[in-house]
């Protein structure tokens, strides 16, 4: 069956197939450098984690190894983006805080994303572009939703 769209009318099934690559070469694209992809992704993590967030939470939200994890939220907390602080919980264990600069940061890298999706899809009308917007959005929240079931 074929879907008729103006994307090459691909069948359904190709069309289901491309996202992964299609989300991938999204990754790619990085705001201004690649040490600047990765300190959005460890801000983002400390910023949208509900409760007290570790190195070991970044580590398992990203996917990643406990030492590039810990690499990575050093390098924000040298460059003044995060703070270590006291659990409240358990005083051995040490969270990670936004700072100010930290959520700026967070800032513009939020309005470069913006500025990239309006300029990629300036010549869509307004309803297609929305409505894209909207399903990224939902997209993303499903995921995250996913992997804290998966979690536990």
């Amino acid at each position: 069956m074929t879907n008729g769209s103006e994307y090459g009318h691909q069948d359904d099934d190709a069309v289901l197939d491309s996202v992964g690559p299609a989300f991938s070469r999204l990754r790619r694209r990085a705001p201004s450098s690649g040490k600047d992809l990765s300190r959005n992704l460890v801000l983002n993590v400390v910023a949208e984690r509900t409760g007290e967030t570790t190195v070991g939470a970044v580590a398992e939200e990203l996917g990643a190894d406990q030492s590039v994890a810990s690499r990575l939220v050093s390098d924000c907390i040298q460059h003044g983006y995060l703070r270590r602080e006291a659990s409240q919980q358990d005083g051995r264990r040490t969270m990670l805080k936004l700072t100010p600069e930290g959520e700026a940061l967070r800032g513009r890298f939020a309005a470069e994303q913006r500025q990239a999706f309006e300029h990629i899809t300036r010549d869509w009308p307004a309803d297609e572009r929305l409505q894209l917007a909207r399903l990224l959005v939902k997209y993303a929240e499903e995921a995250a939703a996913l992997r804290r079931r998966e979690r536990g």
